[in-house]
C-alpha cells in the first residue's frame, strides 16, 4: 500500500530532524526584505533575520506560499502517495490555508485533503507530527488507503483540539505592523515595562497574562502546564526566536517537573520570527491521551 503523504508549511516551525524522520513535506512561505524575497528557510535562515531585526534594518513582511508552490508539492507526492493531508494554520492569520485548498482542488489522481489546525508554531507542529506517525503506522500494517486517510484526518483534527501555545514577548511592535495582535493592541500604549504572554485566538494574538519579567512569564507557563496535564505524560517544545539559552533553561525546568513522552526546542523559522521579533520564548503542550501516541516513550 502506498503511504498518505503529510503536507504543512514553515510556520509550523518543525525541527529539521523530526521533518526528515516522518517524511514531512513542507512548503515555505515568503519572507520579503527590501524588495528581497526569500523562500523560509531555505533562502535565509532564522539567525540572518534576527540579524537583520536587531540592525533595525526594514522591517521585513511575508506572505502565503502561492497554489502553484503547493500545487507542485502534491503533484510530486501524488505519484506515489495513495492520499494526502496538509496542516496549515487558521485563515485569518494567513492566506496559506485557501491557497493549499485552491492546489487540492486542481489534482484529480490523489485525494488531499486540507486541515485548519487553527493554531501555529510548533503548536501545529504536533499536529503534523502525529499526522505523520499515525500515517506511518498505517503504512506498516496495511491498511487500506481509504481507512488510513481517514485515521490521519481524525487524529490531526484530535490533537488539534488538544495542543496549547503560549508565548512571551518582549515587543509588540512586529505583531502591530502584521495586522495580527488582536486584544493585545490595548498594550501598546503602556509606559509599564511588561512581557506580555500571548496566545493565539480566533487567528490572532491576544493576551493570556502580562508578567513584568521574563522570570516570571516563565513559571507563569510552568503553572499553566501544570494545570492543565495534570499527572498524565506531556508532549511539549519550547520555542524561541533568536533566545537559545533561554530556552535551553526552560526545556531542563520543563523535563524535571513534567514526565514527557517528548520534548523539544524549536526556533521560529523567518516567517514566525518576522512577525515577532528576536526575544520570544514559549511552549507548545498537550497532554498524552489514555490511548497515548505511536511517540516512542
Amino acid at each position: 500500500m502506498d503511504r498518505i503523504a503529510v503536507v504543512t508549511d514553515s510556520s509550523a516551525s518543525l525541527p529539521p530532524e523530526l521533518i526528515h524522520r516522518w517524511g514531512i513535506s513542507v512548503v515555505p512561505a515568503l519572507v520579503v526584505i527590501g524588495g528581497d524575497t526569500f523562500r523560509d528557510g531555505v533562502d535565509i535562515t532564522p539567525g540572518e533575520l534576527y540579524r537583520r531585526l536587531r540592525a533595525n534594518k526594514r522591517i521585513p513582511t511575508t506572505s502565503a506560499p502561492s497554489i502553484g508552490d503547493f500545487l507542485r508539492v502534491y503533484a510530486t507526492l501524488g505519484q506515489e502517495a495513495a492520499g494526502i493531508v496538509s496542516i496549515h494554520p487558521p485563515p485569518k492569520l494567513t492566506a496559506t490555508y485557501a491557497a493549499a485548498v485552491a492546489a487540492s482542488q486542481l489534482v484529480d489522481d490523489v485525494p488531499i485533503r486540507v486541515i485548519n489546525c487553527d493554531v501555529v508554531a510548533m503548536a501545529q507542529g504536533f499536529v503534523v507530527l502525529e499526522a505523520a506517525r499515525v500515517a506511518a503506522a498505517a503504512h506498516e500494517r496495511g491498511d487500506p488507503a481509504p481507512a488510513a486517510l481517514d485515521a490521519v484526518v481524525a487524529r490531526a483534527a484530535e490533537v488539534a483540539g488538544r495542543v496549547n501555545l503560549m508565548a512571551a514577548i518582549d515587543t509588540l511592535q512586529y505583531l502591530y505592523l502584521g495586522g495580527r495582535i488582536g486584544g493585545a493592541a490595548a498594550l501598546l500604549g503602556t509606559v509599564l515595562q511588561i512581557k506580555p504572554i500571548l496566545y493565539v485566538a480566533d487567528g490572532r494574538a491576544e493576551v493570556l497574562a502580562k508578567p513584568r519579567t521574563k522570570a516570571k512569564a516563565t513559571q507563569f507557563m510552568l503553572q499553566q502546564i501544570a494545570g492543565q496535564v495534570d499527572s498524565q505524560p506531556l508532549h511539549a517544545a519550547v520555542l524561541h526566536a533568536d533566545a537559545p539559552e533561554e530556552a535551553e533553561a526552560l526545556r531542563q525546568r520543563i523535563a524535571q517537573q513534567f514526565d514527557c513522552a517528548e520534548l523539544y526546542v524549536a526556533e521560529f523559522t523567518p516567517v514566525m520570527g518576522a512577525h515577532t521579533g528576536p526575544g520570544l520564548l514559549g511552549v507548545a503542550f498537550y497532554a498524552e491521551d489514555q490511548r497515548g501516541t505511536s511517540a516512542p516513550r
